[in-house]
């Protein structure tokens, strides 16, 4: 794709945060047809200039975007059956059979049923596929090959998980464990049908995101996606290379990644992702890194780091452990991996203005001198988080006061918190009255007078979840961190049409406070 007209370094923009999943208007999971159009053009009408999206990746067993069996591939939950049909890609049949087809356009998403309903879909796409005209088909194999590097083990381990139902890539049997290329070919050969279901997958899912692209570009709206720190355990990437991750050579963790113990918890977070051999990265001159950070650029106007932090040092516990406790501080080559970034993207054209690379710092935790070092050495915005403000320390660092700048994007929450309205419901009345000091009222409307606060503020990016806007309360969380039950499940009960008060609303007080999105086209 063409670069994309990018807005000046430190101009003011306002966004909102919402996963497509929770998009309404269709069976089982939001989608990227119908309504995520809808939702773009009520964007670019109210002049809010950013949707903000977690990563678009096929999700864990628990619904996690951020523990996927594929660092670039997209989530195939999000295909919209309609549009395939309206193209002639599918049978109005084909659609009637697919699991949920009749379920209520509302409710919390099911990922059992969404992955049933997408490897069911993977199967009449290849039934069709024969009579498909020579021109896709002729475009469907330049974008196979383009895409190889990621595609083809993705699509492998994709079949041959189902082959082995379900059981992680260690405990295949050892040709295939070990990526053996006799192996391989031989799968090439018996299962070519199953890897031809989840390439088209993959092509369907990117062309549907594609034409949103185009239509967000010509809006002058930006999407922001989300890019998680470490890979999962069980994944294609993992299992491709592990000479690149702290792996044994049947498949075990040497270490894992988390973080130590803090205020929270006594015993650290331990998230069983396998940490990288980075001198091995250094050695291929980061060239998985690289890929993998172009693949998302590709998707996405601007990109989050997830745990920037451990682009500087990297909390490494052993591989054996149950806590995080044991682990230490190891250095990390980030600044080695973001110039080599830095360059390419300079020459590709695709850098902002001020010669800025297009990615976000999620710089949130406890943060050394040496991470914003880090951070501003690429001049990267970083995150302020409102609802941490508030905690009685004159220089808590999350408060408006204390912003040092304009680099910074402002969240009055995120998808990992309690909903603004929730937060304030739990809050104790002294903490009531230092929020009520700080937004300089009392406090009626918590959601939209965060808000208020948040754009404000001299930050470059505010964005606010969705929930917020619409004032709900912690039954719309999206996710509560250390807990595997009831998250990522979330969807909006209503049409997006019915948004458009609240969008209006938040277009006209982030235009009082002198914030305008990017023009359409410049």
């Amino acid at each position: 794709m063409s670069p994309r007209p990018s807005p000046p370094a430190g101009s003011s923009d306002c966004g909102v945060l919402l996963h497509p999943t929770a998009l309404p208007g269709s069976p089982v999971c939001g989608t990227l047809g119908a309504a995520a159009r809808e939702w773009i053009a009520l964007l670019g009408r109210e002049r809010v200039g950013v949707w903000q999206v977690l990563p678009l990746a096929p999700t864990d067993g628990t619904g996690s975007p951020y523990s996927s069996p594929s660092g670039s591939a997209l989530n195939p939950w999000l295909i919209d059956v309609d549009d395939l049909v309206a193209e002639g890609w599918l049978t109005p049949t084909d659609r009637d059979a697919l699991p949920g087809a009749r379920s209520p356009d509302a409710g919390r998403l099911n990922p059992a049923l969404a992955s049933e309903r997408a490897t069911t879909l993977g199967a009449a796409l290849r039934r069709g596929w024969a009579a498909r005209p020579a021109a896709a088909k002729q475009a469907f194999a330049q974008w196979r090959r383009r895409q190889a590097p990621w595609l083809t083990d993705h699509c492998r381990f994709m079949a041959l998980r189902r082959l082995h139902g379900g059981r992680p890539w260690w405990e295949w049997p050892g040709p295939l464990a070990q990526h053996q290329s006799r192996a391989l070919r031989l799968l090439e050969r018996d299962r070519g049908e199953e890897l031809l279901e989840e390439a088209l997958l993959q092509w369907c899912c990117e062309r549907q995101w594609h034409r949103l692209q185009s239509e967000a570009a010509a809006l002058g709206v930006r999407l922001v996606g989300d890019l998680p720190f470490y890979v999962a355990h069980d994944s294609a990437d993992v299992w491709a290379q592990p000479g690149l991750f702290s792996l044994t050579l049947d498949g075990r963790l040497v270490a894992q990644s988390g973080v130590p113990p803090d205020y929270f918890s006594a015993t650290g977070q331990l998230w069983g992702t396998p940490v990288y051999c980075w001198w091995r990265h250094r050695l291929s001159g980061f060239r998985w890194w690289l890929q993998r950070l172009e693949r998302q650029l590709s998707l996405y106007d601007l990109v989050r780091l997830d745990h920037f932090r451990a682009l500087q040092a990297y909390w490494r516990v052993p591989g054996e452990d149950d806590t995080a406790e044991n682990g230490a501080w190891h250095p990390s080559p980030g600044g080695a991996l973001l110039q080599r970034l830095w360059r390419r993207c300079r020459r590709r054209g695709t850098l902002l203005a001020k010669d800025r690379l297009p990615l976000i710092a999620e710089d949130l935790g406890v943060i050394t001198e040496p991470v914003e070092q880090l951070r501003d050495r690429f001049a990267l915005p970083g995150m302020k988080i409102l609802q941490f403000a508030f905690d009685g320390n004159d220089d808590n660092p999350y408060l408006p006061a204390n912003y040092v700048g304009d680099r910074w994007v402002v969240y009055t929450g995120t998808h990992d918190n309690a909903t603004t309205l929730g937060w304030w419901q739990s809050l104790d009345e002294e903490s009531r009255r230092r929020v009520e000091a700080t937004v300089g009222a009392g406090v009626t409307a918590p959601g939209w007078q965060l808000l208020e606060l948040a754009l404000a503020c001299p930050a470059e990016l505010v964005v606010v979840p969705i929930q917020d806007l619409l004032e709900l309360g912690d039954e719309a969380r999206f996710n509560v961190p250390g807990t595997t039950e009831g998250n990522w499940c979330w969807r909006l009960d209503r049409p997006v049409s019915a948004l458009e008060g609240a969008l209006f609303g938040y277009g006209a007080m982030a235009a009082r406070c002198g914030r305008a999105p990017l023009a359409a086209g410049g």
